[in-house]
Order: C-alpha cells, then sequence, then structure tokens
C-alpha cells in the first residue's frame, strides 16, 4: 500500500509567502549620509540611521517625503512606491544631500475595445492607458484585418490626464488591435463585425432585404425565418441577393395563414470570411 507522505504546515508555508521588498540602510554622520546615492527598486525602502550626536531630519526636495526629528540611535524608513529620482537635505543641516534612485516596473500599456462585437458600420472606441499616468505620452495603435499579414498602424494618439488614451474607429470586419508606447506591448483586443441587415416594407406592399458589409454580396442567399409558437426561428425559405446585395420579395407564399413575425438570417458561411454571422430586425406579417 502507498504511504501518503505529509509535509509539515510551517514548512509548506515557506513556499507560499512572497519575497517582500527590500530596504537599504542609510546612516546619517556628522559629515554627511552614508551612502549618499543610492539605488533600489520600486517599492524598496530606505532606513535612515542616525550615527551622530546631534538630531538630523530627512526632508525631500520636493515635498515627497520628510522624517519627524531623527534623535541619536533612532532611525526612519520611508518606502518608494513611485519611480524616479528623488534628492533630499538634512533639515537641521542643509550642506547635507543625498539622492534616492528608484527604478520602476517595466513600462506597460493597457487596451480594451468597445464594443467587442458590432454591426457593421458601428464605431468601436479603442482605450487604455500607460503605466506611469503620464500626460502627452505617444502610442501608436494598430490594427490587423482578417486575412492580413501583419498588423499596420492605425494612429497614433498622446495619452491626457492619467496617462489615459481614446480612439474612435469603424472596423469593416474581424480586426485585432494593438497599442504599443516606448518598449512595452499591449495585449490584443479583437472586434467581430456582422453584415448589416435591414428588412423593410415596400410601397406596393412586398418586402425588401438590404444586406451591407463593405462588399457585395451578389448571389449570397439570405434565410427568410418565421418565429414559431414554441419562440424558435424556422427557416421557411431561401432568397439569392442581387447584384446590390438586396432582394425584394413577397413574404405570402411561404408563410401560413394569420399573422407571423420574420426576419432574415445571413449565416457566417454565407457572409465570408471576416464577417460574423447577422440577421436583421423583425417585422409583422399578415396573411390570408
Amino acid at each position: 500500500m502507498r504511504k501518503l507522505l505529509l509535509v509539515p504546515l510551517a514548512a509548506a508555508l515557506v513556499f507560499a509567502v512572497p519575497a517582500s521588498a527590500a530596504t537599504k540602510v542609510v546612516g546619517i554622520k556628522a559629515t554627511g549620509f552614508s551612502a549618499a546615492n543610492v539605488t533600489i527598486n520600486f517599492r524598496d525602502s530606505v532606513k535612515w540611521t542616525n550615527k551622530d550626536k546631534a538630531n538630523h531630519q530627512v526632508v525631500a526636495n520636493d515635498g515627497s517625503f520628510a522624517s519627524p526629528v531623527i534623535a541619536p540611535g533612532r532611525s526612519w524608513t520611508h518606502q518608494f512606491g513611485t519611480a524616479g529620482t528623488f534628492k533630499y537635505h538634512d533639515a537641521f543641516k542643509a550642506a547635507l544631500k543625498g539622492t534616492v534612485k528608484v527604478k520602476g516596473p517595466p513600462p506597460a500599456v493597457s487596451l480594451a475595445v468597445t464594443p467587442p462585437i458590432m454591426f457593421f458600420g458601428t464605431t468601436a472606441t479603442l482605450s487604455g492607458s500607460i503605466s506611469t499616468g503620464a500626460a502627452s505620452q505617444p502610442v501608436t495603435l494598430t490594427a490587423q484585418e482578417w486575412g492580413q499579414a501583419s498588423p499596420v498602424v492605425l494612429a497614433t494618439v498622446l495619452t491626457g490626464a492619467g496617462g489615459t488614451f481614446s480612439f474612435a474607429t469603424k472596423p469593416v470586419q474581424y480586426t485585432t488591435y494593438g497599442a504599443r508606447w516606448t518598449t512595452a506591448s499591449s495585449a490584443p483586443v479583437i472586434v467581430q463585425v456582422a453584415p448589416k441587415m435591414t428588412l423593410k416594407p415596400t410601397r406596393d406592399g412586398r418586402l425588401k432585404v438590404q444586406v451591407i458589409g463593405g462588399r457585395s454580396f451578389w448571389h449570397r442567399h439570405v434565410f427568410l425565418q418565421r418565429l414559431s409558437p414554441f419562440g424558435q426561428w424556422v427557416k421557411v425559405a431561401s432568397l439569392a441577393l442581387g447584384p446590390r446585395s438586396g432582394k425584394i420579395f413577397r413574404p405570402g407564399p411561404f408563410l401560413p395563414s394569420g399573422t407571423s413575425k420574420i426576419r432574415v438570417f445571413m449565416s457566417i458561411n454565407q457572409a465570408g470570411n471576416g464577417l460574423l454571422a447577422g440577421h436583421s430586425g423583425t417585422q409583422l406579417v399578415h396573411t390570408r
């Protein structure tokens, strides 16, 4: 019989606890800070320890941080949550100066799109932000339509407040979008497009179906559907589209007597590569 090996809980937890941020110690002496210039990583800390016999106070030149008065033998620690270079001085002895250089996380850019599924001719909005939150930063947007070998530049936009950006576009078919900022690239986002289909009555009592999708649908077929009493769309006829991607027809021969709710539907095979299946709005038809 196999034996079950039990790992002590305390030992298991050692591997589950993430490494904590580092702390670099800087001594405060009568002659200056030791070391006067330090480099740390994003979210690391600096601990100032007073090794002098007099009081000292660490103050950032830009006011981003300030310690209380640090008595001899005491310490004060500050964690840096923002990348950059921070110059500081001693409030009691301005000649004592130091610098903390904080290495930030790798640059990052996010990208989202709304809506992700749309009808042809609808506007999609690309939006995102950069990790620094800085304004006036150029972000390059790319687009790769179905069948294209590689992405092409769609636009270059500048970030606004908080490092955010947005751009309106009208994709004509399945399109993959991306964003680039400095050395960073976003995860791709995808928009899927369905043909726009309309079903409207004509003056002589017939119906006209029109399909718009950035291409010709001549000889393609749409399917006339009727809503059954059980709430399902049932195909009742196949209609071939003309040279202008439309068709005028009388629905009566395809429908039972009474009132029917109908629509036209185009399958993904009839729509073609790069487009989704689509359908029109509904019409109520009365037949004898």
